[in-house]
């Protein structure tokens, strides 16, 4: 399900110490950006004739490269410290101070070959490595580490580091300003959706709010012949097949799909999340799940019931991966298999999760609202696939943003029954279920189709400063 392709920009330190051989400066910067082509990643470093060789040791040349970053800050997602030889700590560390990125930070260090250990060749990295970092510290600056505390460029293992530390880059910069539109009032008997807007905001996270009657309003005064909703109905029909859903309530879908529409653009919002029951099908006769499936398949994650902090995990997760999430309910028990559950929502997860999908009806939901009211739902089973699954909550009490996250498959384990669904294996999941209960989580979840819960560990907890809990076992 990976779809990421974007090019990403990334700054380069290159550090050196003049007892060292000047070679292994030179080398290092062009095995980096032949590794950066290799990636279709952008590098943002030094010409070799900038500073001795392109690397940064004085602080006249750590100024010129934190300029050089400075003129480059909108691009640069994160900056990677290339360390040939044991480097200059005070050059990488004013560097840094100086060019204020406040990004993601990668620190590598080249490995030493025990036939170079003589004055020509020997680097010394892996003792220099720790004294970037000491100084990175005391300057109060963030940083990662590689897998292995030395490994060369040309290593497939740096290089997956790399691809993970970019991730790393695309959920910081994407949390920090990401926009949030919450269409309608949570549903009255659910309290456990609340959220806080003012945390969220010192956060960087924006939440737009509309009254559901504002969408429905103007969802009301547009006809069959508008060309707005003739092109929503076919892209409608293109995404899934109509089945025995009536022409009326597709073209209600699709008219309400136009304004949720306009009301993204319109405030350059990033993600939703939609007063999804009982008003809309009391007052409007259809569900919004396969507007909201679409949103989320193009990468406008959209989750039901005003789940804000819920559609923000959504967005989290797809930076992450650069595939579409989904939010579900932990909602019941696979017979007695401890390590098994049943995820399940009424019909909005992102068509990349149901590939035999099929516009139906709201079944539950249809029991006290009518079930001529509720077509829209979509209906399908998740197969097997890889799974990262979480959660992004505000404890308010402690004024703190929060998380959980953890790994594990989603099967291909019979399950007879409606709705979007799937079965999740998770190593101790009952050890999860007492975690989730006695710190106060939603019975919301989010999964994705990735393994990337060290990517979101990394950004939350050491970037993003929130209180993280990753479910190993």
């Amino acid at each position: 399900m990976n779809r990421s392709k974007s090019n990403i920009s990334i700054g380069v330190i290159i550090g050196n110490r003049d007892f060292f051989p000047d070679s292994l400066v030179e080398k290092a910067r062009s095995e980096i950006i032949d590794v950066f082509a290799k990636l279709k990643l952008t590098p943002v470093l030094l010409e070799s004739t900038d500073t001795k060789l392109g690397g940064v040791e004085t602080f006249k040349e750590a100024q010129k490269c934190a300029e050089l970053f400075k003129k480059h800050s909108e691009e640069i997602s994160g900056v990677l410290v290339l360390l040939p030889n044991f480097g200059d700590e005070k050059g990488v560390a004013d560097t840094l101070k100086l060019a204020n990125l406040n990004v993601p930070i990668l620190v590598q260090a080249y490995p030493d070959e025990l036939t170079k250990m003589n004055v020509v060749n020997r680097r010394d990295s892996w003792c220099g490595k720790i004294s970037v970092c000491n100084n990175l510290y005391q300057y109060g600056i963030k940083y990662s580490l590689t897998s292995q505390h030395v490994s060369f460029p040309t290593d497939a293992l740096f290089q997956q580091d790399l691809i993970d530390f970019v991730a790393v880059c695309r959920v910081v910069k994407g949390l920090k300003n990401v926009r949030i539109g919450a269409v309608g009032a949570r549903p009255g008997a659910f309290n456990t959706v609340r959220y806080s807007e003012k945390i969220l905001q010192r956060n960087g996270i924006t939440v737009t709010t509309v009254d559901l009657s504002e969408i429905l309003g103007k969802a009301n005064k547009l006809t069959k012949d508008d060309a707005s909703v003739k092109r929503h109905l076919e892209a409608i029909n293109a995404y899934v097949p109509q089945g025995k859903t009536p022409n009326e309530a597709m073209l209600q879908i699709a008219k309400l799909d136009v304004v949720l529409k306009d009301f993204m653009e319109e405030y350059a919002l990033d993600a939703t999340a939609i007063q999804c029951w009982t008003s809309l099908q009391q007052n409007y006769g259809c569900n919004v799940c396969t507007s909201m499936s679409i949103m989320s398949e193009n990468m406008l994650p959209s989750a039901c019931e005003v789940d804000v902090t819920g559609t923000l995990t959504m967005y989290a997760m797809q930076l992450a991966s650069g595939s579409p999430s989904a939010l579900v309910d932990w909602n019941n028990n696979y017979a007695d298999n401890p390590n098994k559950c049943v995820l399940f929502h009424c019909g909005n997860w992102a068509k990349s999760f149901l590939p035999d999908m099929k516009m139906d009806t709201a079944p539950i939901l249809g029991t006290t609202v009518g079930v001529e009211n509720t077509y829209g739902a979509l209906d399908g089973r998740t197969p097997a696939n890889p799974l990262t699954y979480g959660r992004i909550s505000t404890d308010d009490p402690k004024g703190v943003i929060k998380a959980y996250l953890g790994e594990g498959a989603l099967t291909d384990d019979p399950l007879k029954t409606f709705g979007n669904r799937a079965v999740a294996e998770i190593p101790d999941l009952q050890g999860l279920m007492q975690f989730v209960c006695r710190n106060g989580f939603e019975h919301h979840v989010v999964m994705n189709a990735s393994q990337t819960g060290s990517i979101l560990e990394e950004a939350l907890g050491n970037y993003m400063g929130w209180e993280v809990y990753n479910h190993k076992v």
